[in-house]
């Protein structure tokens, strides 16, 4: 079972046994754990099954962030998503989580119209009383700061943008011509999400794509991989629409339950997308830095 790393092994199989499950790990298959950690689907002798995922350079906060995405998500959400049970690791063991294993299957006809209508409900009913979150997470390897701000306006432009705005240029992937289209950008965002300022904060997944998507055994959707905090609905449309993963179906029933606005299409879904196009920069380099610059230049001629 060199799958497995041995700590990981014995830290899953000790707390399995103070959840009085079997104490034997059996087996262990690759399975998908995201862009940066390790994943299994784990056989215990009593013939239960789970997922763990494992990372030996992140910090256990990462595990500890994702753990409570993933219970707000499932408090909040009628979407399936896959319980957190355990983690642990850290002072020189590779952090782990393990949490429930959902086999997965094929999509049913309706998945996206369940996704879609799942997403809105979510947003419609989630609401929060600023924007934020109780503390800090990731979004991939990145941290991402959410420290709880009244204004939509000043959360979006302060610690989301200009952060990674900055990372971009420390990195040299983005130029000083590019700075100017920034600061161009940066002044016309509370005119951007003027209307968005009255709005309640609602549950968001944060990094909602089609990778964090997958089917049950039932061809239902199940989520994954939050990156939660209190935000605007629309930040999670304008992630599932960057790399094109979900169809017209999505956002129909996306729309019938919560309208989206004409400033979405306008100029607000760019505006959302920058930040992960700049994460994207931040995460994997120079390729993504047109898209980024087209985006910023977007956004400023809509609203010039």
């Amino acid at each position: 079972m060199t799958l497995l790393p041995s700590p990981v092994r014995e830290g899953v199989e000790g707390a399995l046994n103070q959840l009085g499950a079997s104490t034997v790990v059996v087996d262990a298959r690759a399975v998908a754990g995201g862009c940066i950690n390790h994943g299994a689907k784990i056989d215990t002798a009593d013939g239960r099954s789970y997922f763990v995922k494992w990372n030996a350079s992140a910090s256990p906060r990462m595990f500890e962030a994702e753990a409570d995405g993933l219970r707000v998500l499932a408090e909040a959400c009628p979407l399936r998503v896959p319980r957190p049970l355990m983690r642990g690791g850290g002072a020189g063991v590779p952090t782990w989580l393990v949490m429930e294993y959902i086999a997965p299957g094929r999509r049913s006809q309706d998945y996206e119209t369940a996704l879609g209508r799942g997403l809105a409900e979510l947003h419609s009913t989630s609401r929060r009383s600023e924007f934020g979150w109780a503390f800090d997470n990731w979004i991939g390897a990145l941290p991402q700061a959410n420290p709880t701000t009244a204004s939509w306006t000043e959360f979006w432009r302060d610690h989301r943008l200009v952060p990674q705005w900055a990372e971009s240029r420390r990195r040299g992937y983005l130029d000083r011509t590019a700075d100017q289209l920034f600061d161009r950008l940066t002044a016309l965002i509370p005119t951007a999400l003027e209307d968005v300022e009255d709005h309640s904060p609602s549950v968001i997944h944060g990094d909602l794509w089609s990778g964090n998507t997958f089917a049950d055994e039932s061809g239902a959707p199940v989520i994954i991989d939050p990156a939660i905090y209190a935000g605007h609905g629309e930040v999670d449309l304008a992630m599932a629409g960057l790399f094109g993963g979900f169809g017209p179906d999505f956002h129909r029933a996306y729309e019938e339950i919560l309208p989206i606005a004409e400033a979405y299409s306008a100029y607000r879904k760019d505006l959302y997308q920058l930040y992960y196009l700049l994460v994207h920069v931040n995460l994997f380099g120079s390729g993504y830095a047109h898209a980024t610059v087209e985006a910023a230049s977007r956004v400023v001629g809509a609203l010039s």
